[in-house]
């Protein structure tokens, strides 16, 4: 399995607004440069944590995106769930009749119990706890020494 590179920005943007998370706005632009992705498919990434209510959009002068809710309330499954969606690893995870092997099919546990796994996991951690830790790495990072 492979998270996509939807879901890859998206997480790092919500990151990058989490560690913001000064009140004001941010715009695209900024978190594109700031993340090193392309700002026009970020813009696409930013509109569907939108429509999922993890972030939200300012217009105008000095606008952009925030969060829509405290970092310690949005969670790694959240962000996933917005760009992956909720389905299962394999479509008859969640839908048993899409296969007349599912009855007696042993792979479909394991997929069901790995995506159950991987979902349990990815709720397990807040924006919050991940802008802790980006925080602690920046501390520790060595001095940059330019000859």
């Amino acid at each position: 399995m492979k998270l996509s590179t939807r879901t890859r920005y998206g997480t790092r943007a919500l990151l990058e607004l989490a560690m913001h998370g000064d009140g004001t706005p941010m715009s695209a632009g900024d978190i594109a440069a700031r993340q090193e992705v392309s700002e026009k498919y970020l813009e696409s990434v930013l509109a569907a944590l939108r429509q999922a209510g993890l972030v939200q959009s300012v217009r105008g002068a000095g606008g952009g995106y925030l969060l829509a809710r405290q970092a310690d309330d949005i969670t790694l499954r959240d962000a996933y769930e917005a760009l992956e969606g909720t389905d299962g690893l394999v479509e008859c995870t969640d839908n048993a009749g899409l296969c007349t092997r599912s009855d007696g099919c042993v792979t479909r546990e394991v997929w069901a119990t790995i995506h159950q796994n991987l979902l349990d996991q990815l709720d397990a951690i807040t924006l919050a706890e991940l802008a802790k830790k980006a925080r602690e790495k920046q501390q520790h990072r060595p001095d940059m020494y330019y000859i």
